[in-house]
């Protein structure tokens, strides 16, 4: 072998290397943010099962109390009833915004009955699912942020060209529908 082509095959092979790590430092990026994505939608999945839960030991402590406002309770129990663990994220956004808006509804008719507000257990469970709808929120603006993150990175170079390859689409944001951002309204027609 002749100087010049041991030259050209050392080239080729530092090419080889530098587009190597430059695949491999790429890839191992964008699965940390896939990882971090799945870990933020499991802890907004644990945090929706838990009012989930709650909700029924809500409806039925005020249930008693409040049997003329069957409109309220009826439709925290149509959006309980609605939540699918399983659905795809846009569809358990929708379902998680149209449930906090029935539960705001009705802490709303809670706040106005001074006798169902004074009872310890309502209370208890109206803090609890206060609890929860805060960390729905805060966990839902993590999740967004690597969403938003890991987005960015595939459509930056050279994750560009990757991505099609390794099948990695862009995530869907859990986000409000666009009339959600409006707020309830909590008036009740008069007794």
């Amino acid at each position: 072998m002749t100087a010049p082509s041991i030259a050209a095959l050392f080239a080729v092979a530092i090419v080889l290397v530098v587009v190597g790590f430059i695949v491999l430092s790429s890839y191992n990026a964008v699965v940390a943010l896939r990882q971090r994505i799945d870990k933020a939608w499991a802890n907004i999945d644990v945090a929706l099962k838990q009012r989930h839960d709650q909700l029924p030991n809500l409806v039925a402590a005020v249930r008693g109390v409040m049997a003329f406002e069957k409109d309220v309770l009826a439709t925290v129990t149509r959006a309980r009833s609605a939540y699918s663990p399983t659905a795809p994220i846009p569809e358990q956004a929708v379902v998680s915004d149209q449930t906090t808006a029935a539960v705001r509804s009705l802490f709303a008719v809670v706040e106005a009955y001074p006798d169902l507000k004074s009872h310890a257990n309502v209370a208890d469970l109206q803090d609890e699912i206060e609890r929860l709808e805060a960390m729905i929120a805060d966990r839902r603006e993590l999740y967004n942020d690597q969403v938003y993150r890991y987005n960015t990175r595939i459509a930056q170079v050279p994750v560009v060209f990757l991505a099609p390859i390794f099948g990695w689409p862009a995530r869907e944001f859990f986000a409000a529908e666009p009339g959600d951002a409006n707020v309830p309204d909590t008036h009740l027609p008069p007794a």
